[in-house]
């Protein structure tokens, strides 16, 4: 049986902080839901929100500076800053064909994640390998609500 700490430690991919703080995308509710209760805490580094600055500043999301400031503020009142690794993994990692991807990865693994919610081919193809080696579980927003939820033991039914 696995144990789960609270709050999980989730780790985003940047395409999902998008769909949480720009697009308010519903399959990421349950997420935003889970942060806002204090069940679950986003934890990122200062590389991944250096790729997030640099992404809301595309040109395509149509976002002025004072949008782009919001969005990722709203972002950095959710999120937990994760140290430096304290040490490297004990076992190699899971490798994305994406380069620019692995740090979520090594994020996940680093920060004793339980989650890394992600869009992401690349990402969620590694999914059973994260689980086996990494011991987190990398899943798309849609399945969050469901793969979060506590487990709780069955109750026996009553004799009559």
């Amino acid at each position: 049986m696995t144990r789960v700490r609270f709050p999980q430690r989730l780790v985003l991919d940047t395409n999902v902080v998008l769909d949480l703080v720009v697009f308010r995308d519903p399959l990421a509710a349950p997420i935003a839901q889970a942060l806002d209760a204090g069940a679950a805490v986003s934890v990122t580094t200062h590389e991944c929100l250096a790729e997030l600055r640099r992404v809301l500043a595309y040109p395509k999301l149509k976002l002025d500076a004072a949008a782009q400031n919001a969005a990722f503020e709203r972002y950095c009142l959710q999120a937990r800053l994760a140290g430096s690794p304290a040490s490297a993994a004990p076992v190699p990692l899971p490798r994305c064909a994406d380069c620019e991807d692995q740090k979520f990865i090594e994020l996940a693994w680093h920060a004793g994640a339980r989650f890394l919610i992600t869009k992401d081919k690349a990402l969620l193809r590694l999914s059973r390998t994260a689980a086996r080696i990494g011991g987190f579980e990398i899943l798309p927003p849609g399945a969050f609500a469901e793969r979060a939820a506590p487990r709780t033991p069955p109750v026996p039914a009553m004799g009559r």
